[in-house]
């Protein structure tokens, strides 16, 4: 039988083992991909400007370092299905949901959209409905918010191409540079709101829960009736979800 590797592309081959560097980085040089790979400068960059032109890497401003795209987003495995973080993540619902009596969820990013994981339900009568696995657009969501902010502004331009944005009801942001002015505003204050921009007469809080890469990132959300939800509901809400959130066990990997 012929052993497989004499049927490698050369190429094709270097190409995937530079994918495969950004599981375990969040940017890389040139020269970086050139140490790890051990090829040639040239030969890295070449395979670097092809991935960034197929959406699976994007350059950051400098032009010197890149960085995991959209489309190497999107293959990538949902946070938060695991049976894992599954069982660490019970804790800190249970905890949010006591502290904040409304609906609360985690949340994945994958690309533009925002996927619901677990949550658990508020009780009261008139209440957010939980809908775990319902994908939403990111930018209309708070949790999705949360999660943007935690990317590059290359990468949020690299899943929104376009300046224009879907709007879900009258309050959604529609623009793609008001949505960069509005995430530099939560990466500062560390929580991101949503007043009826998904779902009319419904608002939200969310904060960062887990993951230090776009590999293992998850929010951690509260959701409730706008007459539940101004800004004084909010900001306690959030004081909570944070409380909460430093309740998360430690991976035992």
């Amino acid at each position: 039988m012929a052993d497989p590797r004499s049927y490698i592309i050369e190429s094709l081959d270097t190409g995937l083992r530079l994918m495969r560097l950004f599981l375990t980085h969040d940017t890389l040089s040139v020269t970086d991909a050139a140490r790890e790979l051990d090829v040639a400068r040239s030969t890295a960059h070449r395979v670097l400007s092809t991935l960034e032109a197929r959406g699976f890497a994007t350059r950051d401003t400098s032009g010197r370092g890149y960085s995991a795209g959209p489309e190497l987003v999107t293959l990538g495995r949902p946070a938060g299905y695991g049976t894992e973080i599954g069982a660490r993540l019970h804790v800190v619902l249970d905890a949010a949901a006591t502290a904040t009596g409304e609906t609360v969820s985690t949340a994945a990013l994958i690309g533009d959209q925002v996927i619901i994981t677990d949550g658990r339900e508020s009780p009261h009568p008139v209440r957010a409905v939980l809908e775990t696995g319902r994908a939403q657009p990111a930018h209309a969501t708070s949790a999705g918010k949360v999660l943007l902010a935690q990317l590059t502004s290359e990468q949020v331009c690299a899943l929104y191409p376009e300046e224009r944005l879907p709007g879900l009801t009258s309050r959604t942001l529609v623009s793609r540079t008001a949505l960069l002015s509005e995430l530099a505003a939560i990466r500062a204050l560390g929580r991101a709101d949503s007043t009826g921009e998904s779902v009319w007469g419904m608002n939200a809080v969310a904060v960062p829960l887990a993951g230090r890469s776009w590999r293992d990132r998850l929010a951690l959300m509260a959701s409730m009736p706008a007459d539940r939800g101004g800004e004084p509901e909010l900001a306690r809400h959030a004081a909570a979800l944070r409380k909460a959130a430093s309740l998360l066990p430690p991976s035992s990997s």
